[in-house]
C-alpha cells in the first residue's frame, strides 16, 4: 500500500489576542472560571476585514515559504475548516487556490467543523493512495467563530472558547516521512441539530445569527456519558488499524476542551500532562485545534524520531475522530 507522509505544518494565529479578563468582561463568567474551568488565558480574534480565506492563505504562504515548495507542485487544495467562510454559499478551497498561485491544483472542500483535522488527513491519505498520479495534498483549515458568539446568551457559553486561527498541511504519496497510518470515527446524528447557526439557512432566512444550542442540559447529560468513552474508542481504533498499541502513542494533540475533559481524557488513554498539548492561549478553533497542536509540539522538538502521535477531534454532528502520525522516517 503506498506510503503518505505529513511533509510540513504552519499556521497561523491573528495578531489581536483577547485575555481572560476580557472574555469575563464581555460573557460575565468570572476569570478565575475560565482559566481554571474552560482553560482558556485567552485566544486571539481575527480583524474585522480577516476572513477565513485570508486565515487560510496565511497559513498556506507560511508553509510554502519555510518547506520551499512551489505552488505549482501542488495537486490538491483540500479545504475543511470553520463552514462560516467570507460568504454564505460559496467555496473558500478555489478561493485560497487563486491566492497563493496553485494553479495545477483542483480545489475540494468539505464540512466537518470541529472533528475536521483526522478526518482531513484520511481523506488526502486515501485520495493519494487511490490515484497514484496525485503526488501533493495541501490542507488548509481556519477558523474566525469568535464572531460567532453572543455573549449574552448563556445557552451557548460552552463555546464561549472558540478563537480564530488557521493551519495548514502538506501531505506526500510514497513518503514515509511522518507517515499517516491508521484512522476511526464514530457518529452519533441524534445530537446533530443541537449546535447550529438557527438563522440563514433554509429554514429560517432571517433568523438567529449566532451560535446557539437548542437544549443545553440534554445535550450535556448526553455527551457528559458518551464523550469519553468515544474518545478512547476512535482512539484504539486508530491504534488498532495502524497495528500499534495504544500504550505505543507517546504524544497527544487533542482539540480544546475544558480542563476537566482533558484531565480525564489523558487518564483514561493512561497517559501524563507531559505528553499531551494544551491551547490554553488559542482556545477552541474549529477543526484546527490537533493540526496545530502537532505543528507546535514538532518545532518545540517535543516529539522526535519515532514517536506516535494521536491526533484526537470531535464536533457538532457529533462525531468523535482520531488519526495517527509517526514522526520522523525516511522522504
Amino acid at each position: 500500500m503506498r506510503r503518505v507522509g505529513l511533509a510540513a505544518t504552519a499556521s497561523y494565529l491573528p495578531e489581536r489576542w483577547l485575555p481572560a479578563a476580557g472574555i469575563a468582561e464581555l460573557s460575565g463568567i468570572p476569570e478565575a472560571v475560565l482559566v481554571e474551568k474552560f482553560g482558556l488565558r485567552g485566544k486571539h480574534i481575527a480583524a474585522d476585514d480577516e476572513h477565513v480565506s485570508d486565515l487560510a492563505v496565511r497559513a498556506a504562504e507560511q508553509l510554502l515559504a519555510e518547506a520551499q515548495v512551489d505552488p505549482l507542485e501542488l495537486d490538491v487544495v483540500l479545504y475543511y475548516g470553520s463552514m462560516w467562510r467570507d460568504y454564505a454559499v460559496w467555496q473558500a478551497a478555489p478561493h485560497i487556490a487563486h491566492r497563493i498561485g496553485a494553479a495545477n491544483a483542483f480545489a475540494l472542500e468539505f464540512d466537518n467543523v470541529s472533528h475536521g483535522t483526522p478526518i482531513a488527513l484520511r481523506v488526502a491519505r486515501d485520495l493519494l493512495r487511490a490515484e497514484p498520479e496525485l503526488r501533493t495534498v495541501l490542507l488548509v483549515a481556519a477558523c474566525r467563530e469568535s464572531y460567532l458568539l453572543d455573549y449574552t446568551n448563556e445557552r451557548s457559553r460552552f463555546m464561549f472558547n472558540f478563537g480564530d486561527g488557521a493551519v495548514a498541511g502538506l501531505l506526500r504519496g510514497d513518503s514515509a516521512r511522518n507517515e499517516i497510518l491508521g484512522a476511526h470515527t464514530i457518529t452519533n446524528g441524534a445530537y446533530s441539530l443541537q449546535v447550529k447557526v438557527p438563522g440563514g439557512g433554509s429554514v429560517d432566512p432571517d433568523g438567529y445569527r449566532f451560535l446557539d444550542v437548542a437544549d443545553p442540559a440534554a445535550m450535556k447529560n448526553g455527551l457528559d456519558s458518551e464523550s469519553l468513552p468515544n474518545f478512547v474508542a476512535v482512539a484504539r481504533g486508530a491504534a488498532r488499524r495502524s497495528g500499534v498499541a495504544l500504550a505505543d502513542v507517546s504524544f497527544v494533540c487533542p482539540l480544546h476542551t475544558k480542563r476537566s475533559m482533558f484531565d480525564a481524557l489523558l487518564a483514561e488513554l493512561g497517559m501524563r500532562d507531559d505528553q499531551a498539548v494544551y491551547l490554553d492561549d488559542t482556545g477552541h478553533m474549529s477543526g484546527v485545534d490537533s493540526l496545530l497542536g502537532l505543528d507546535r509540539v514538532v518545532r518545540d522538538g517535543r516529539v522526535g524520531e519515532g514517536d506516535l502521535v494521536l491526533l484526537l477531534s470531535a464536533g457538532t454532528g457529533y462525531t468523535w475522530a482520531a488519526i495517527l502520525v509517526r514522526v520522523g522516517g525516511a522522504e
